[in-house]
């Protein structure tokens, strides 16, 4: 692959200056454009766009400040290094305070003109990417790419309108594999607080002991093995926001830690005295449910009100099967890319047997069947023999409608919440009422079965039956 070669504009009205600069930036392989005073390097800029600028600082007319200036408005990506004598460092020091990158002074020693300009043309390098990684971000993470119309996935995303331009603790609920963090990234990022930074924090993944200093830092000598001073994630927050995922995981007395950095925005560091003040928004997540946390005593209530100040729970992708066809599409666009493979698309029949699937691992385990599809399937077309077998086993044991479909028709909603019902007291027939196991055999969680029987006015234990040879009261 073809290197690229920086190109560098040289603006200075002495030409022996002007000329030993080209030089020696041309022996390094730089393509190296010169301007003999400020007003030609302005129009020279104005006509191509260059990589980096050295300019001397005093000139006539259009002198370096100008030039300065407008690379700040025009070019804010390409450096500008100043040049001047040792009688003006002052004012070098003053065009830094106004967007120079680095000055040098006169003679140049080629040495250290070789070492500003590597430095330079590094500091644009991540420049440039760090506006291609916000970029990025703002697509990954931006409505844009959340996807799905149903009713159930379009009141999150007004939610998440509503709440991410404010500084409200968020609390998102929602099985694994539903696009938790997706939604936190989301929030943030369609928030003022986007050019801040976004710190997860994984609490279930991190043994318990090594959680709080971790979250809050400790000091050099704190405990055994602290043999440097380490800043914790909160800190590391600070204008941005924090992201507590797997939140109903931390221990008890870590809980009322967290529970003051809601309340004041302060902590300190584990064996320090000061205390730190962070300006952070707090977006907690849990797949657990935590209300009966509260009740078991294995949660603190106080922290589930400061956390549960908006709570956002995302739906299950059995919850929202019409969604299926619009998230299949998008992971095989973004599949197709960047595993470059062709674009393929699914047979009506496969992506029927799709909607079947109970998906007990949600949108994450879509994303990496579609993953191994776009890897695997030979054809343009992804047929049902191309996908795992127990999709196609989906096809054999599919429930038929009735035969004796009415003529007149029938009451979709009614006839849905019917089969509803059939399947939930089928289901705790078969498990003798016990609602846990009956939950497993329908892939439901034990309390979206809860809800549904509610619904559905199903008691939760079996009606007595009538003892034979009395009287019916």
């Amino acid at each position: 692959m073809k290197k690229e070669i920086a190109a560098i504009l040289v603006i200075d009205d002495d030409a022996v200056v002007r000329q030993s600069l080209q030089e020696i930036l041309g022996l390094e392989g730089f393509e190296v454009a010169t301007a003999a005073d400020g007003a030609r390097g302005l129009a020279l800029l104005k006509e191509r766009a260059v990589d980096l600028v050295l300019t001397d600082l005093a000139m006539p007319g259009v002198d370096g400040m100008a030039i300065l200036k407008f690379l700040v408005q025009e070019q804010p990506e390409c450096p500008c290094i100043i040049i001047t004598g040792y009688g003006t460092i002052a004012n070098a020091v003053a065009a830094m305070r106004q967007g120079a990158y680095d000055y040098l002074t006169k003679p140049v020693d080629p040495q250290e003109l070789g070492l500003v300009v590597a430095r330079a043309l590094e500091h644009r390098r991540l420049k440039r990417e760090n506006v291609q990684l916000k970029k990025q971000l703002h697509r990954r993470y931006g409505f844009g790419n959340m996807v799905g119309d149903s009713e159930a996935i379009t009141q999150v995303f007004e939610l998440i309108r509503k709440v991410a331009d404010t500084d409200s603790t968020v609390l998102i609920l929602g099985e694994s594999g539903t696009g938790k963090e997706l939604i936190a990234h989301a929030i943030h990022y369609n928030s003022s607080r986007r050019d801040g930074p976004f710190i997860p924090v994984n609490c279930a993944a991190i043994p318990e002991e090594l959680l709080e200093s971790e979250l809050f830092g400790h000091e050099r000598g704190a405990f055994t093995h602290a043999i440097r001073t380490r800043i914790g994630r909160f800190e590391l927050a600070h204008g941005g926001t924090i992201f507590l995922d797997e939140i109903s995981e931390m221990s008890p007395g870590l809980q009322g830690k967290i529970l003051r950095v809601l309340q004041d925005h302060a902590f300190e560091r584990i064996g320090a005295v000061k205390t730190i003040r962070a300006d952070i928004r707090v977006i907690a997540a849990t797949n657990r449910d935590l209300e009966e946390l509260v009740r078991q005593g294995k949660f603190r209530e106080d922290l589930f009100y400061r956390l549960n100040v908006i709570p956002i729970k995302v739906p299950l992708l059995r919850e929202r099967v019409g969604d299926i066809p619009l998230l299949v599409h998008h992971f095989l666009q973004e599949f197709s890319r960047t595993k470059k493979k062709p674009l393929k698309r699914l047979s009506p029949a496969a992506l029927e047997l799709l909607g079947r699937h109970p998906w007990p691992g949600n949108v994450r385990e879509l994303e990496n069947l579609v993953e191994r599809l776009v890897i695997l399937t030979e054809g343009e077309v992804v047929e049902v023999a191309d996908l795992p077998e127990k999709f196609q086993n989906l096809a054999v044991s599919a429930p038929r409608l009735p035969a004796d479909f009415p003529e007149h028709g029938l009451h979709f909603t009614d006839a849905v919440q019917a089969f509803e019902r059939n399947l939930i007291l089928k289901a705790l027939e078969k498990c003798h009422w016990v609602k846990s196991r009956a939950a497993e055999l329908l892939h439901l969680n034990r309390t979206t079965l809860l809800e549904k029987m509610k619904k559905q006015n199903i008691p939760a234990s079996p009606l007595p039956r009538k003892l034979s040879g009395g009287p019916s009261p």
